[in-house]
């Protein structure tokens, strides 16, 4: 099980952050990119991620909380994320979208929200590398983990057998939800957990448990 730091609840001392976690043994930093059109709230600017990406020493895993893929996709693509999600509630047209990242040799998962059903992906499986499953609602760090989304981890880790998706969870995630996810999971995302007093001892807290 790998690990992915957010730095969503750390934004405006993002430089700061990103310095310390360079020098962890985390292995990705997780961007979570907001516009106001999929979610109420805006993040990070387009300048402020390619700086990031400057900045980071860690792989690079994009988080797309965007109903407007076709005028922001094509500058996230020319910063070389090892990663860009997308999400399944956002557009008519995943397929599109799939196709235009893979064609710049990133690789792509679907972002599915807390109340959508595993079901929907079923004929993405084979076109995707990861599947991020929302264990909070997007828009905001800090929320507690939703219970039901272990059921969906459960489901994914079985589907995953017969397809070459990895599966991710992002929410709520701390030293005690891990043990709940762990068994299912290749990557985990935290954020606010980590983000504050004693970093490293948590980054090992949630490392250690595998």
């Amino acid at each position: 099980m790998k690990l992915a730091v957010s730095i969503l609840s750390v934004k405006d001392n993002y430089s700061d952050w990103i310095s310390k976690l360079n020098d962890t043994n985390i292995t990705k930093l997780h961007l979570d990119i907001m516009d106001s059109t999929f979610t109420s709230n805006t993040s990070f600017s387009i300048e402020d991620a390619i700086n990031i990406s400057k900045l980071s020493k860690k792989k690079l895993d994009v988080h797309l909380m965007s109903t407007d893929l076709d005028n922001i996709l094509d500058e996230y693509i020319k910063m070389k994320p090892e990663t860009i999600n997308i999400h399944y509630e956002a557009t008519k047209d995943l397929d599109k979208y799939i196709k235009k990242i893979k064609k710049n040799k990133i690789k792509v998962g679907i972002a599915i929200n807390p109340e959508t059903n595993v079901s929907e992906l079923f004929d993405y499986f084979n076109k995707i590398d990861q599947v991020l499953v929302m264990s909070v609602h997007p828009g905001e760090g800090g929320q507690s983990f939703i219970e039901e989304t272990i059921y969906k981890l459960k489901l994914l880790s079985k589907l995953k057998e017969n397809h070459n998706f990895i599966i991710e969870v992002d929410g709520g995630i701390n030293d005690t939800t891990i043990e709940k996810v762990e068994k299912y999971v290749d990557i985990v995302v935290s954020g606010s957990y980590i983000t504050s007093d004693n970093y490293k001892e948590k980054i090992n807290d949630i490392l250690l448990q595998k």
